[in-house]
């Protein structure tokens, strides 16, 4: 029923500060959830994870071959800390290997980084889409990061038109209407331990910067993954389908499954709104699965 562009997994659960799921474990998941196949996205930046190799995730694709689809990904300061690096020639090596995209980008530099952009130029010209997830501050977090309003984001649109880029993240999908403050773009690590922040709640009262950018950019997509995203959708039950509805062809379904017992209530939110009508049965399957088969060329 549905197929998820978006979760991770090791082989042997790291100890911190996220207790990945095994691949046993996230089949078992995805067989609860209906996912019938799962993108698994390598981590390698080592801002908040234990860095992860591309192979690792090669190795389980090829251990189930009918329900993970592989992604790489590589950090935009690999092989010479330079915005010069030859990254192009590693995405074309993993691109031939089976990699279906590039992500999750998620080192905490600037989007507009030379080195950033460096990586996202080579992956145009490879033909990877990317995901990455943002951040709003510099330091102290992981994530590529940008300001309100997303100008680094629209400046990357625009400067590689051919670069399928999925929005993802608090930093996004935070600006699906106007925000109050800036500070409703997301969370930030408690030097005490844990996150605060908030998120956005309540009707959209006026829209954002995101249906501006997927209506100006042919080349963003969404990756509908974790908790912002869903809060994205959910706290305005009447705004939430018309947006997808209105950009069917671009909105793929995620779970940014990272742990055994995370709750996937996005599941849950497009199964009431297809039931009920909010949703046509043609968005719900575009959303849920035709996208990703389309975008990722899948058989």
């Amino acid at each position: 029923m549905f197929i998820d562009i978006h979760a991770h997994t090791y082989r042997k659960t790291p100890p911190l500060p996220v207790r990945f799921p095994t691949p046993e474990q996230v089949l078992e998941r995805y067989d609860a959830l209906g996912i019938e196949r799962g993108a698994l996205l390598p981590v390698v930046s080592p801002e908040i994870y234990l860095p992860q190799s591309n192979e690792e995730i090669l190795d389980i694709c090829a251990q189930y071959p009918d329900r993970f689809i592989p992604f790489c990904n590589v950090d935009p300061r690999a092989l010479t800390n330079s915005p010069f690096a030859p990254l192009g020639d590693l995405l074309r090596y993993y691109k031939d290997l089976g990699c279906k995209g590039l992500g999750e980008v998620m080192p905490n530099m600037a989007l507009m980084d030379p080195m950033v952009q460096n990586l996202l130029g080579h992956a145009e010209e490879v033909g990877l889409p990317v995901i990455f997830d943002g951040s709003d501050q510099l330091t102290g977090d992981f994530g590529l990061y940008d300001d309100p309003g997303l100008p680094q984001l629209e400046h990357t649109l625009q400067r590689f038109p051919e670069l399928i880029i999925f929005g993802h993240g608090p930093i996004f999908w935070s600006e699906i209407g106007q925000l109050k403050t800036p500070g409703e773009r997301g969370y930030i690590f408690n030097l005490r331990g844990g996150q605060v922040g908030r998120l956005p709640e309540g009707p959209i009262e006026e829209e954002g910067v995101v249906p501006t950018l997927l209506r100006r950019y042919p080349n963003l997509h969404g990756d509908m993954s974790d908790g912002t995203a869903y809060n994205a959708f959910a706290r305005d039950p009447e705004y939430g389908p018309a947006f997808l509805t209105e950009f069917q062809d671009r909105m793929l379904f995620g779970t940014d499954l990272c742990a055994v017992g995370m709750a996937i209530p996005l599941v849950d939110l497009l199964l009431e709104w297809r039931d009920s009508g909010k949703i046509s049965e043609e968005v719900f399957e575009k959303v849920a699965r035709k996208n990703a088969i389309r975008l990722f060329e899948l058989s």
